[in-house]
Parts: C-alpha cells; structure tokens; sequence
C-alpha cells in the first residue's frame, strides 16, 4: 500500500485547497462577533505557541468544551478553527481552544505533554464538566489525554465525554509516509503514543469520523473504537474537511455527541 497516498486527505478531497482560507476567514469573523466574551492569547506555558483561546457563552456557563485543532501536528493554530465554538456556545458551554508547537520543533510526545499541561489551565479558567473533542491529530491529542495520570486526578475526574474525530490512533503506519520527514516518529514514539495501546478509558468516548474519507482513516476510527469497547459513528457523505464543521450547529449530531 502506498501510505503517502492513503493518508493524503488533500488529495482525496476536491477543492480541500480552499478550506482553510475559509476556515480562518470565518473564525476571524467569529471573534470579532464575539467582542468582549472572547479572551484571546492566554498563556498555559512559555513557548510562543502555548496558548489558548477561551470563548464565553451568554449567561453562566455549563461547563467546558475543549476543541484541539488538527494538522498532522505540523501545521495551523487555535485562529483557523473559532468559528466551530458557536455550536457548544449556543447551547451554555464555554469553548477553550489551545495551539501547541508543531514538528519538526518538538516532537508528538512532547505535543502530547503540551495538551496535557494545557488543560489543566483551561480548567482552571471555567467550573463544571469538561468535554474534550479534536479533529485528526487533535484527535490523537485527546484520545492520549485518557491515558492514566495523563491529565492530574482532580481534572481528570471532570471529564465527561471525549469526542475524537477522524482521530490518528495507530501512528505506526505514518512511519512509511513522507511526512515522516518532519515528524520523525520512531518505532518507540509509535508504540508509546498511539492511543490504541492505551488502557480503554472509564470516561464516556465517541468516536467521530467522516463516511466518506479515506479507509485508512475509516480503519484507524474503527480501530480505536474496537481496542477501547465504544462506540463509533460515520456519518454518510462527509470527508475529512467538513466533518468537522457541524460544531458550529447546536443542534447537529456531533454538536449533540459531544454535549450529552
């Protein structure tokens, strides 16, 4: 199998060259819109890109959503992706948004330390339950954060639901892609931060992915879901670009999984 070609999501999807100029253009928007119930650039850690976003809804909150962004750990930032808060934020829930340094600079274990540290503060920030949902490699990101002593026990203890969508969960594979070039996954990082070998969580999960994307990231769905005994949806005609985008709806199904 030609693994370049199995993990290539913008070759698979037609016109995916136009999202993310989309995206930010519409999370640039949302912000503004939100005026002073955005609180913007707050530090979790000292490294330029160890900050987090945090979005209020009107009136007293429900508790928190936690939203990690996707780009196979290399690329984008908590800007492009705003707009997905308007789903949980219309119904109570504030929406906290992180960025984390990108490979080749660190490494995925040390982006996984990163989340792990970013939470925590985020948590601090807004009482109640914690919902943590990310998209591809912010996926993989809260998928580890079920890991024991991974998040610490008064934090952890307030999770209540982890959505990963269209999540990396095997990253041996991506060892035989191109990319690995820049992220320099080795047989022990494989091993160590694939979410498949973790013990299965005793919090709630939902995996999220696209019907219509590639299969390997069908399989790593549908993988995940198996080793850990929950439950998986693949939601008919969505790819790897728009599966993400009924957050921004309050009453779609995913807006729906990841609240109740």
């Amino acid at each position: 199998m030609d693994m370049d070609a199995a993990y290539s999501n913008a070759d698979h999807v037609p016109g995916s060259a136009g999202y993310p100029p989309r995206w930010s253009a519409a999370a640039e928007a949302f912000r503004k819109g939100l005026g002073s119930r955005a609180e913007l650039d707050l530090a979790y850690g000292g490294h330029a890109r160890e900050r987090f976003d945090l979005f209020h809804p009107e009136g007293a909150s429900q508790g928190l959503v936690v939203f990690v962004h996707g780009g196979y750990w290399k690329a984008f930032d908590k800007s492009t992706w705003s707009h997905l808060a308007a789903g949980p934020l219309a119904r109570g829930w504030a929406v906290a948004m992180p960025s984390y340094t990108l490979c080749p600079e660190v490494r995925i274990a040390d982006i996984t330390r990163q989340i792990a540290a970013a939470v925590p503060a985020m948590a601090a920030r807004v009482e109640g339950p914690i919902r943590l949902a990310g998209h591809s490699a912010g996926g993989h990101l809260v998928a580890r954060m079920c890991a024991p002593g991974m998040l610490p026990g008064p934090v952890a203890a307030r999770v209540a639901r982890v959505v990963p969508i269209s999540p990396v969960a095997d990253l041996a594979p991506l060892m035989q892609t191109a990319m690995n070039e820049v992220l320099q996954i080795d047989p022990q990082e494989a091993e160590a931060e694939s979410p498949i070998h973790q013990p299965a969580p005793q919090v709630p999960v939902t995996v999220w992915v696209g019907g219509a994307e590639l299969p390997a990231f069908l399989d790593q769905a549908e993988r995940l879901a198996t080793c850990w005994g929950v439950e998986w949806r693949a939601p008919r005609g969505q790819h790897h670009f728009n599966v993400i985008e009924p957050l921004a709806e309050p009453d779609s199904p995913l807006t729906q999984a990841l609240l109740t």
